[in-house]
């Protein structure tokens, strides 16, 4: 029986010159679902689109941007976001974030997953992060640095959560034209946009529109081990307007993007939030061997009782 979960092509898109000769490689492992990945080349378009016709795989979710925007210098879910300081920004991602619900409509994706930005301020979470890895998460140090950053964020966040809404607004008519809906992702660090608080309060408004928080599990450990969220807590109060989860562990305090059974994270504090409804990608670093891709799944049907 074909796993229910799927693989992101962030895997191995950069290995391949063919969409059909990467879908197959997915196919090899037992995983007939997928999220294609924000670095998908326009050359392996055909490919994917053929075997999705032919009713080889199933496209669960769009990871933005896809298309890549014209003129960008790489791949990357932050080229542009809607809840950036800048309003050209805010409006260019607009503009390319409805292109990707547009695409993702076509490939049949349910859900477009979208990176909002990051507050204008200094990165303290990685400075976090180093103390926690040395054993100081509960010091004077880490906490003084954790209310600095605390209070700095406050002070600066404002604008660009309303920059956010108005992003939010001009997107939503492109949810009700394409039914596809789009997932707010939570980010490893704390400065970037939203947190679970500022999701929970966007989408009391915006969730009748068909946008949903995004839970990446690594991503929360990674926020947890920093001392800054319960995890289980978030997801309790976040359950009813979840979208899906992008699933790979966490190496203590914050190595994510490994494939479990590698890594700290204890998968069985998750078993409830998931459901039959809601998208669960695998999203292994690229590189990543395919034999552990290949553990990964009877883990994971074991850890969450999955058929």
């Amino acid at each position: 029986m074909p796993s229910p979960l799927a693989l992101s092509t962030r895997w191995n898109a950069s290995r391949h010159s063919d969409g059909r000769a990467l879908v197959d490689e997915i196919l090899s492992l037992g995983i007939d679902r997928i999220e294609i990945g924000y670095d998908l080349r326009s050359e392996l378009h055909e490919g994917v689109f053929a075997r999705i016709a032919e009713g080889a795989v199933t496209v669960t979710s769009v990871h933005n941007f896809c298309p890549v925007p014209p003129g960008a210098s790489r791949p990357h879910p932050e080229i542009y976001t809607p809840g950036a300081a800048d309003p050209r920004e805010r409006a260019a991602a607009v503009k390319h974030i409805a292109n990707t619900l547009r695409f993702a409509q076509k490939a049949g994706a349910g859900i477009v997953v979208v990176h909002c930005g990051n507050v204008d301020m200094p990165r303290f979470s990685y400075d976090i992060l180093d103390l926690v890895a040395r054993g100081e998460r509960d010091t004077a140090a880490c906490g003084k640095l954790k209310m600095r950053l605390l209070d700095t964020r406050d002070r600066r966040v404002g604008p660009q959560l309303r920059g956010l809404e108005e992003s939010l607004d001009a997107l939503a008519p492109v949810l009700a034209e394409t039914g596809v809906r789009m997932g707010l992702e939570n980010l490893p660090t704390w400065e970037a946009i939203p947190t679970e608080l500022e999701a929970e309060r966007l989408l009391k408004r915006w969730a009748p529109a068909g946008f949903r928080f995004w839970c990446d599990l690594g991503h929360t450990v990674v926020r947890e081990n920093m001392g800054l969220i319960n995890a289980v807590r978030w997801l309790d109060r976040l359950s009813p307007v979840l979208g899906g989860f992008h699933v790979h562990s966490v190496g203590f305090p914050g190595d994510d993007h490994r494939m479990p059974p590698k890594g700290d994270t204890d998968f069985s504090r998750f078993k409830r939030f998931v459901r039959p409804d809601l998208p669960l990608v695998l999203e292994p670093a690229p590189g990543t061997p395919a034999e552990d891709i290949a553990a990964a799944v009877p883990f994971l049907k074991d850890a969450w009782n999955l058929p």
